[in-house]
């Protein structure tokens, strides 16, 4: 591939909760959990507050290597197939996540949510703000 440019990020965080299997996706999951944000990262959050919607980008640090027969999948739910770009399968040539989720509460650095999706130990990259918008 001409130009082929490697990424490498370094955790903010990970992911903590009791969830023993995988946990459905964040628009139809009520998993409540915490997000432990490294104490060199903790200053960042101090803007979050309860009831806040959060944008948590996350590493699907269990997915297998990705393959080229990944490119078509077919999701459970959905029951034919698909292109992985138009679907939240954690199979993907680069194992990144995004949820949405619900601020419940916020100590030191340490975010309890509401919705996650994600396993116990799940790397997180990056949070940002919720924010809606209309259609231009």
């Amino acid at each position: 591939m001409k130009n082929k440019i490697e990424c490498n990020f370094v955790p903010i965080g990970y992911v903590k909760n009791s969830s023993v299997s995988v946990p459905r996706h964040w628009s139809v999951s009520d998993i409540e959990g915490e997000l432990v944000i490294l104490p060199e990262y903790k200053d960042g959050i101090r803007d979050i507050k309860p009831k806040d919607k959060i944008c948590v980008i996350f590493c699907f640090h269990k997915s297998p290597p990705f393959s080229q027969e990944k490119l078509i999948q077919s999701p459970p739910h959905i029951g034919i197939k698909m292109g992985v770009f138009s679907i939240c399968s954690p199979y993907r040539p680069n194992p990144i996540g995004l949820s949405v989720l619900e601020v419940l509460d916020k100590s030191e650095n340490i975010i309890k949510v509401k919705r996650l999706d994600m396993l116990d130990g799940t790397p997180i990259l990056d949070i940002k703000p919720y924010v809606e918008y209309k259609e231009l």
